[in-house]
């Protein structure tokens, strides 16, 4: 098959699943191809890119694409049609909000499959919300134009049809993967601190959350990795928590090099859909507390979960990890194992490859 990926910005978990699908694909033999953002994810985004574009036989092509809708979805639907029918794809498979809009509404133009792959987006709106609804009652006009759903989750396909409604439009649900040789202890550096937070540094995230359940813990120290929009709001806080070098803003990492800074990792999300940041961690046998939201509990046991929001909580999961060191490592152990035989990178890419078969155009 002829499979070009469309999305928006070349970031975090999206840009993740897309660049395992552009391996796996292309490992089975597809022709791969890549529509995003020419605006977002800078030096490291193009970097990254770069090195996908011997896997990207049919080509990465970059158009401005705004994050709100505007006159210029129109001109980036039109790039993607144009660049699609001159490769003669056979498959546009959209993620995120914007990669859905530009590949359900170009597919159809061309006769070809139109994927879509929600990744959380617009279903973290709910209907009665003023900007909520406008987006939801896009996705269900969409629906119409694309022939079939893939969800990272159960929860994701159970919360899509509870806002969109599914009916008997084709849909699967495939596990995001990981690659055998992500599957080994991480080294922890000599200054390792107590705890780590790897992610966007924005509300849902939940990171004042971590920051007070820290403050309650006399001495507990954490490196937190990434960066967003609410990251000044967040130091702002821990100012006011009178946590001084105790709580370090390292900025954005790879995670290879951001595993080694912390003993525990901590997913304090108020929502999520299903994160990569978890399977990285149950991999490099990290002890891992995270919120029991999304399609975590389909990764994580229950004894690893904290509700979310809940700084109590949180707070004594946090202290329990630091009073049993040994015992958060024998977890940690259970849980690679657990990710090393229900997440496979390059299972993912053939189940999708299937489902894109099944599909009838």
């Amino acid at each position: 098959m002829r499979i070009i990926h469309v999305f928006r910005s070349p970031v975090g978990g999206l840009f993740r699943h897309v660049r395992d699908l552009v391996r796996g694909q292309r490992a089975l033999g597809h022709e791969i191809g890549i529509i995003c953002d020419s605006g977002t994810g800078g030096e490291g985004a193009a970097r990254m890119l770069a090195a996908m574009s011997a896997e990207c036989t049919l080509g990465i092509t970059r158009i401005p694409v705004a994050t709100l809708p505007g006159l210029g979805d129109l001109r980036a639907i039109k790039a993607v049609t144009d660049f699609a029918r001159l490769v003669k794809a056979d498959v546009l498979h959209g993620h995120g909000a914007k990669g859905g809009v530009f590949a359900r509404m170009a597919a159809p133009k061309l006769g070809i499959a139109g994927v879509y792959t929600p990744h959380g987006g617009s279903l973290h709106y709910e209907w009665l919300s003023p900007i909520g609804a406008p987006f939801l009652g896009a996705e269900r006009l969409l629906k119409r134009h694309g022939t079939g759903a893939v969800f990272v989750c159960e929860f994701e396909k159970v919360l899509f049809d509870r806002k969109i409604g599914l009916g008997s439009y084709p849909s699967a649900v495939v596990y995001n993967g990981l690659w055998p040789e992500e599957f080994k202890p991480r080294k922890l550096a000599k200054d390792a601190r107590d705890f780590l937070f790897v992610g966007e540094m924005r509300n849902l995230k939940g990171v004042d959350v971590l920051l007070r359940a820290l403050a309650s813990i006399d001495g507990a120290t954490m490196t937190l990795v990434g960066d967003g929009r609410d990251q000044a709001s967040f130091e702002k806080l821990a100012a006011e928590l009178n946590l001084g070098g105790r709580a370090v803003f390292a900025g954005r990492m790879p995670m290879a090099e951001a595993m080694a800074l912390g003993h525990v990792l901590i997913l304090p999300s108020r929502h999520e859909s299903f994160p990569y940041v978890v399977l990285e961690a149950m991999a490099a046998q990290i002890p891992l507390i995270a919120s029991d939201v999304g399609g975590i509990p389909e990764a994580l046991p229950a004894a690893s979960m904290v509700p979310p929001g809940d700084v109590n909580a949180l707070a004594a999961a946090m202290k329990q990890a630091l009073a049993a060191p040994k015992a958060t490592m024998d977890a940690a152990a259970v849980l690679q194992k657990i990710a090393s035989t229900k997440f496979s990178a390059q299972n993912m890419a053939e189940k999708i490859c299937i489902f894109y078969s099944s599909l009838n155009v």
